[in-house]
């Protein structure tokens, strides 16, 4: 009888335990994030640009300051307004951007649309970084080929910003400009 009382004593004390124990998914997602932050993406949860998206992974590849990127976001037609200008097959633009996009990094970009998981809802470009949300469904090695293409993706829109970067004074219009 005593080592019952025994038992489940412990067993009452290593069952909270178990609660607060990852499940898979958890630990999947992780895995995922912990590759991704290795790889030089910022990784962060946060609230959603969709307008009843609540909290949303955001996955950030960062323009360098000295290349900027354009401006503009994508969503997914299954959670967008019908009023948005359709892009391609399953995306619409919320905002275009100013300047038309080279062929080459057009291309790009719908290669790389098609080719994501059905839970990326938004895709955004701002002057300082390419933005993924998405519901992370797939775990590190299965990401990792979308992970490649929005990084080439990254790399052909860097130094493309929709407007032309403040011009630095030289040391002479310095001096006028302090004389005024």
């Amino acid at each position: 009888m005593v080592w019952l009382i025994i038992a489940l004593v412990i067993g009452l004390m290593l069952s909270p335990m178990m609660w607060l124990r990852p499940s898979p998914q958890q630990q999947r997602m992780g895995r995922l994030r912990k590759a991704m932050t290795n790889a030089g993406v910022k990784v962060k949860l946060g609230d959603s640009p969709l307008h009843e998206g609540g909290q949303m992974a955001s996955y950030r590849w960062m323009y360098p300051g000295e290349y900027p990127g354009p401006r503009f976001v994508l969503v997914r037609e299954a959670v967008a307004s019908d009023a948005l200008k359709p892009f391609m097959n399953g995306w619409r633009w919320r905002i275009e951007p100013l300047r038309p996009l080279p062929g080459e990094a057009l291309a790009m970009l719908e290669a790389t649309l098609g080719a994501l998981p059905a839970d990326a809802q938004v895709v955004e470009s701002s002057r300082d970084a390419l933005t993924l949300w998405w519901g992370e469904s797939l775990g590190a090695d299965a990401f990792e080929h979308h992970r490649d293409n929005l990084s080439n993706l990254h790399q052909h829109l860097a130094g493309r910003p929709d407007e032309p970067a403040p011009r630095k004074l030289g040391v002479r219009e310095m001096r006028e400009q302090a004389r005024r």
